[in-house]
């Protein structure tokens, strides 16, 4: 009988109490003539790359001088990038959460790498600075470093670093060992380390420190599992301790019989610490039950969310424990729904009638038993198996009236990805488990960044993804390592992205052109915004690219006033006055927005534009409202005097010049009348001036600026109603009655009434229309009771 695997899965398998761990090599590795012991090493999760650097201390060992070079190599052992380095002495190194490659120098400065060596650094502080950093611990997404004085400095954002000082420990020497647990693992949601001092572990925060008051030590050997859950800690005994992190949970006790610690020790996904000495693995379960896994080569343990990667000289393993729906299939003797579906397809395949027999006995667990093999399909690296559980899992669904078959379209679709990632040439082995984690999205942004961009848009296609972000970091990259003419460059990019953009929705250009525009292509940057829809991120890098009537010309296009003031103001503040007027006077938009924005904010620029335009009457208006503002009274009129000759200059103009020409007329009688008077008459209307005259006897000067300005007979008889009531001169009022009157008599009775004189009033009475009459006696009377 021909199976229909490859290889069996459990010819890896080893059991361990009631679980059974499995481990398969991946990869051969291509590089050549490595020797892992004398690199020190930092891998990436998630199938990421692993950074090597010569051993600084076993260099002295070998008598030569070597040069430092610093490695970047996938888990398949294709190299990605090197470069030397220069940096200075390294502390510690480690890969973030968004595979950028980070060291810590004894000098206390942080480097941060991308994958192809790009770098950017900041300071830890004068702290680290002055004493230096003699260890860290690098984690997720920040970092602790701890400097001579036994001080902690936290870092717990890499993309906006903050350094804070931990709580003090007093700390007189160094601690046996001691970690880090993430944010987003403690109770309080801040950072939290665990040194080993003594014979306990002081948890210290920012705030505070904490004496856990254990006595099972010294521990030599410290790790946290990767859910955070569980510790594991190797004491000077040689015995290793799990705990749960909070310090109420004992676990586990199991003697390794080594005093030595181990090289590294770390988490088997959530169930088993390895721990690893030079020539052998020792794997130890929750129950004191080990494995053993013999090596004669130095190797490197990277821990993954559901296992580990085992990195040596010739190979990459992957160490996990057997999934739960690859047991059920696969363990000797299962009688699980899944195990008996796979047995009934490979009957089928062999021609079995045997195959009938074994799905009638699942009948009413054929939807679980096609399930567990769609399951087990994803976790499974080998090809072959994987297409063996597919089928086996596409029979059972025949057996099956109504199946939702999106889990297994969907499945099928992931495994085509993961087996393109993990394509030596390419060397992400990430598994199932690992890939849900991680999503999508963030695999494509991994295979970008390497530039396995033709990858990264297949898969985005494949999987109906927007393919913009790829396309985009494709251009960059074009426009970066491009050594030819720009012209050409030009047009393999835009060629690329109009093709690539048709019937979608409009790219970013803008980032694209800021990347030509760093990389000294100004002509292509332009020609890129030409593509942008969107002004608001087109104006900004013309303005940067000193592009200014191009800037302006896209912002009065995009209708957005406030990116038409942005450019308007980043000009008048960059540019000399004439060339600013010079861009604003041809875009008739930029014009009127000027005028709103000067006329509220700035009349001094709003005068120079209108000067320089020769804009006469609007020039006139602002030298108008400004002479209102003067307190001297001579200022005031110089500037009404330069008005009116603008003014007069404009045929249109002649209300406003004969109104200015009035009003300076009447400043100067007003400041005439304050010095002969000794009383205030600048700020009065024409009006105003005329009573206050009549008011203090200037009856005179109140009749030659009554016949000068023409007033009009019935406004200069109330003015003298009003101003003769003022001054209770009721027999001039009376004179003042006996001629005829053009505003008629009612208002001599309604200004004496609101002066309470209604003796006065009842005076006009007999004046006033002899039907208005009754009606007036009667107001007068009540007035009088």
């Amino acid at each position: 009988m021909n199976s229909i695997l490859e290889t069996h899965p459990t010819i890896y398998w080893e059991a361990l109490h009631d679980k059974f761990y499995m481990k398969e090599e991946i990869y051969t590795m291509e590089w050549e003539d490595i020797n892992l012991s004398r690199y020190r090493i930092a891998g990436a999760p998630y199938g990421g790359p692993i950074a090597m650097i010569r051993d600084d201390s076993k260099i002295l060992t070998l008598g030569n001088e070597v040069k430092s070079i610093m490695y970047f190599y996938t888990s398949a052992g294709k190299l990605i990038y090197q470069f030397q380095w220069t940096h200075g002495k390294i502390i510690s190194m480690q890969w973030t959460d968004t595979e950028n490659f980070v060291t810590v120098l004894k000098d206390g400065t942080v480097c941060i790498f991308d994958i192809h060596g790009e770098f950017s650094q900041f300071s830890l502080g004068r702290e680290a600075k002055d004493y230096g950093v003699i260890d860290a611990v690098i984690w997720g997404s920040g970092l602790v470093v701890m400097t001579s004085n036994y001080r902690l400095i936290a870092v717990n954002n890499l993309d906006e670093p903050r350094p804070k000082l931990l709580s003090d420990a007093k700390l007189t020497e160094k601690p046996h060992s001691w970690i880090v647990l993430p944010p987003q693992f403690t109770l309080s949601r801040s950072l939290e380390v665990f040194l080993a001092v003594g014979n306990t572990i002081l948890v210290v925060d920012i705030s505070d420190v904490q004496d856990q008051l254990l006595i099972q030590g010294p521990f030599t050997k410290m790790s946290v599992s990767m859910d955070g859950k569980l510790l594991a800690l190797f004491t000077e005994k040689g015995e290793l301790w799990v705990i749960s992190t909070d310090f109420q949970k004992n676990l586990s006790q199991y003697n390794t019989g080594s005093t030595v610690p181990p090289d590294q020790m770390v988490w088997c996904s959530g169930d088993t610490v390895l721990l690893y000495w030079t020539g052998y693995i020792l794997m130890v379960g929750p129950f004191g039950d080990w494995i053993k896994y013999n090596y004669e080569s130095p190797l490197y343990l990277i821990p993954e969310i559901d296992g580990v990667r085992i990195i040596t000289n010739e190979t990459c393993e992957f160490l996990q424990k057997v999934p739960e729906s690859t047991e059920s299939i696969f363990r000797i003797g299962s009688t699980e729904p899944g195990a008996i579906l796979f047995d009934a397809y490979e009957q089928f395949v062999n021609k079995n009638p045997k195959a009938d027999e074994n799905i009638r006995m699942i009948k009413y667990e054929l939807e679980e038993a096609v399930d567990t093999c769609i399951q087990a399909a994803g976790n499974e690296i080998n090809i072959k198996n994987q297409k063996a559980l597919l089928k086996a899992a596409s029979f059972g669904k025949c057996f099956i009236e109504f199946y939702n078959s999106e889990k297994f379209v969907k499945m099928c679709q992931i495994i085509r990805v993961l087996n393109a990632i993990r394509f030596y040439e390419i060397g992400i082995p990430l598994t199932y488990a690992q890939y849900c984690r991680l999503t999508p999205e963030v695999l494509i942004d991994r295979l970008t960044n390497r530039y396995y961009h033709l990858l990264a848009i297949r898969i985005c296609n494949y999987l109906e993804m927007n393919t913009e972000r790829v396309v985009v970091h494709w251009a960059c990259a074009k426009i970066k390592t491009f050594t030819d003419d720009e012209e050409i460059l030009s047009k393999i990019i835009i060629d690329k992205l109009t093709s690539t953009n048709e019937g979608k929705p409009s790219l970013c250009y803008t980032e694209i052109a800021k990347e030509a525009y760093r990389s000294g292509m100004p002509k292509l940057a332009t020609k890129l915004l030409d593509f942008e829809s969107q002004a608001a991120n087109q104006v900004p890098l013309l303005i940067s690219m000193q592009e200014d009537e191009l800037s302006l010309k896209k912002a009065i296009e995009s209708g957005d006033t406030d990116l038409i003031y942005l450019v308007i103001l980043h000009l008048h503040r960059k540019l000399p006055i004439a060339d600013f007027f010079k861009i604003i006077n041809e875009k008739p938009l930029a014009c009127s927005l000027l005028e709103v924005y000067c006329k509220q904010q700035n009349l001094s620029l709003l005068k120079d534009f209108y000067y320089q335009a020769d804009y006469k009457s609007e020039t006139a208006a602002i030298l108008t409202n400004e002479s209102y503002k003067e307190t001297d009274v001579m200022s005031r009129i110089e500037k009404l005097k330069t008005a009116l000759k603008y003014y007069s200059e404009d045929k249109d103009r002649q209300f406003e010049v004969k109104s200015t020409d009035e009003h300076i007329k009447l400043l100067q009688i007003q400041e005439q009348l304050e010095k002969e008077t000794n009383q205030v008459f600048l700020e009065l209307s024409l009006s105003e001036t005329i009573f206050k005259c009549l008011i203090i006897g200037q009856t005179a000067r109140a009749s030659k600026l009554r016949s000068e300005f023409r007033i009009p007979e019935k406004r200069f008889w109330w003015i003298k109603l009003k101003a003769l009531v003022k001054t209770n001169d009721w027999e001039g009022l009376e004179n003042f009655a006996k001629q005829k009157s053009p505003i008629g008599y009612i208002p001599f009775i309604e200004e004496c009434l609101k002066a309470n004189a209604p003796q006065e009033a009842s005076k006009y009475v007999e004046k006033c229309d002899a039907d208005q009459r009754p009606a007036l006696w009667q107001r007068i009377r009540g007035e009088q009771q």
